[in-house]
């Protein structure tokens, strides 16, 4: 019955607007994890009928100890579409089972209303737009080279060709390293490469950021990735520094924590230290982290670009355009705190700041905000010019929404069914080169000399005798 009630539980934090579908379940144990999302995802496939079946039965208001609704949807849907209730006989089971025959004679009755022959003409589709996403797979050069990996796929009957145009048709990315493109319906969940860490499943788009942070491989460099789990970005870095210097990998939840502990191991990320703490609460003058040069910034947001991961399954759900404004402005503020607190940090010179959102309110709007924040102006921080934010990719900032048509050429956007990715967004800060202050500086200092040496005594009696030469110069 566990599971149940844990299935129960991700329906309620979806409902809550707390996450993405893949992003809840990743908190789950491990043991429970898979049995769980295949009862939450056949759920929500079937969830409008299943809301019609519980109304039309009143089920809820005849059993009082039924509490949460959610609960009762999944154990309906086993009852209905999955041959029965996989648990003991317990109170819950009970007060369903009591109910039976009313549940099927509403479900059948709907049935007939919709027209249908099958249950399966029930469901809710797919999201279309997924089918146009190749599957991604990166392949992790921490444990093996693209080469090899080539290799090994066409060894397995693969054809260097498109996605699109061969059954088992792959090939390389063209913005990002070591990154393959594969049928978006191919499978590889249980093959032994994805078991053994030898590549990731992550999308394009959210590969773009540990690119673009373009993180130092040296013995002496060290990162930051301040919201971590589940891991991908973190063992994108970990692969780029080639597994030299130190990287933080910060998550403050206990169960999305013990995902990322899982994730580094698997992909034999020997360069991270997981620390299970709010990045929030650290402080940039700790001498643990003030020598952090590349943070990279990929907080909670609204998920809304999500869709390849069936949460185009929950768009059937009404939340008021208030309710929205209201949720997206509690998460873009939260967006802007973490990036002034990573400005903070005295050694930082890059941050990536990304998320799976097509909202304005949470890309552009928060970028603007925190350029003209105290902590930006500090910090000497500007965002980094085009050429050196993937300058090939075609799909740029809403120049409408920035402060100029060149501010948003710096940021990028990722359009879910027309880039052949999930919606994202992408953003590149970056401090002023010291390099670049220092010869200001001696600029300003050499002026200041020479305009102090201009109003001495001598340099007035120099300039006198120079105005006299040219005098009689003239005159001559």
């Amino acid at each position: 019955m566990n599971f149940y009630f844990e299935a129960g539980k991700v329906l309620d934090k979806l409902d809550a607007k707390q996450g993405s579908i893949k992003g809840i379940i990743a908190t789950l144990p491990e043991k429970d994890r898979k049995r769980t999302a295949a009862a939450v995802i056949e759920t929500l496939k079937y969830k409008t009928v299943l809301n019609e079946v519980l109304d039309a039965s009143k089920l809820l208001k005849e059993e009082k100890k039924l509490k949460s609704r959610n609960l009762v949807l999944v154990l309906v849907h086993d009852l209905l579409l999955s041959g029965g209730i996989q648990a003991g006989e317990g109170p819950i089971k009970q007060a369903i089972l009591r109910h039976k025959t009313r549940l099927n004679s509403e479900f059948t009755r709907i049935k007939i209303k919709h027209g249908v022959k099958s249950t399966k003409e029930l469901a809710q589709t797919g999201d279309e737009r997924a089918a146009k996403i190749p599957r991604y797979i990166r392949v992790n050069t921490t444990c093996w080279s693209m080469e090899e990996a080539i290799k090994e796929f066409i060894s397995r009957g693969h054809v260097l060709s498109g996605p699109f145009d061969h059954p088992k048709g792959f090939k390389k990315d063209d913005h990002i390293d070591n990154l393959l493109l594969f049928p978006p319906d191919s499978q590889w969940v249980e093959d032994e490469l994805y078991k053994s860490g030898k590549v990731i499943l992550q999308d394009k788009a959210s590969c773009f950021p540990a690119q673009i942070l373009s993180p130092p491989a040296s013995d002496n460099g060290v990162v930051i990735d301040a919201t971590a789990a589940p891991g991908n970005k973190t063992s994108h870095l970990s692969a780029l520094m080639q597994g030299k210097g130190k990287l933080y990998a910060f998550e403050r939840d206990r169960r999305r924590f013990s995902t990322l502990q899982m994730m580094l191991q698997k992909a034999r990320c020997k360069n991270v230290e997981p620390v299970n703490t709010d990045f929030l609460t650290t402080s940039p003058e700790d001498p643990k982290f003030s020598t952090v040069t590349h943070i990279l910034l990929d907080p909670s947001c609204s998920g809304s670009g999500i869709v390849n991961r069936l949460d185009h399954l929950l768009e059937n759900e009404t939340e008021s355009s208030e309710d929205q404004e209201s949720r997206l402005n509690k998460l873009s503020g939260f967006q802007l705190m973490m990036i002034k607190h990573a400005m903070k940090f005295p050694s930082v010179e890059r941050i990536v700041y990304s998320t799976c959102s097509i909202h304005a309110v949470e890309n552009e709007y928060v970028v603007r905000a925190a350029l003209k924040s105290e902590e930006c102006t500090a910090g000497r921080f500007k965002l980094a010019p085009k050429a050196e934010v993937l300058p090939t990719w075609h799909r740029r900032g809403i120049a409408g929404e920035t402060e100029s048509p060149d501010e948003a050429e710096s940021l990028i956007r990722c359009s879910p069914g027309e880039d052949a990715t999930n919606g994202f967004f992408v953003s590149l800060f970056v401090r002023e080169s010291n390099t670049r202050m220092n010869k200001r500086k001696a600029g300003e200092e050499m002026t200041e000399e020479a305009n102090a040496s201009s109003s001495s005594p001598t340099a007035k009696r120099r300039k006198k005798k120079k105005k006299r030469a040219s005098g009689i110069s003239i005159g001559q």
